[in-house]
């Protein structure tokens, strides 16, 4: 069941592509990065020419597929002026942050989405297992993910 771990809340500012937000985390803007998820880049930049060699794509068609990712996970968290926050005890020597100094969390809504599983779900993410992930819940996510996969949704059409 989720949550099992302490959730902390925190304002929503903005979305800044599929796969990360910024919130306002004790008076500062501050990025977090979905864990267990990336989706394709929303930009041109370096990642979006490897994201594209990866995929077999060219980039015009990573970008286009960013661009809805992001949409998608904008609609998603319509309406919430907040989100909460659980981390993965796996991250904790790191203090929960990747290089970037990016907050690594799963993200729920203040009613209980679980966002990071929903983007996988309807199958505007890839599952990413760069950050070890528990495995309660790297079983749900990697569900989520092959549901989308077999049933062609979002990104798999």
């Amino acid at each position: 069941s989720f949550p099992s771990f302490s959730q902390e809340c925190y304002k929503l500012l903005y979305i800044i592509d599929g796969d990360t937000i910024k919130i306002l985390y004790h008076g500062r803007k501050t990025s977090v990065r979905l864990l267990g998820i990336d989706t394709p880049e929303s930009r041109r930049n370096r990642r979006a020419y490897y994201q594209a060699k990866r995929n077999h794509q060219d980039v015009e068609t990573i970008i286009y597929l960013g661009k809805k990712a992001k949409k998608h996970l904008k609609e998603l968290l319509a309406g919430y002026r907040k989100v909460c926050l659980e981390y993965d005890p796996n991250n904790a020597y790191s203090n929960h942050r990747d290089r970037y100094g990016r907050i690594l969390a799963y993200v729920f809504t203040p009613d209980g989405k679980f966002i990071n599983k929903i983007m996988l779900e309807d199958g505007y993410a890839y599952l990413l297992t760069r950050y070890p992930l528990e495995p309660k819940y790297e079983t749900v996510l990697r569900k989520a993910f092959r549901t989308a996969v077999e049933n062609g949704r979002g990104l798999w059409k």
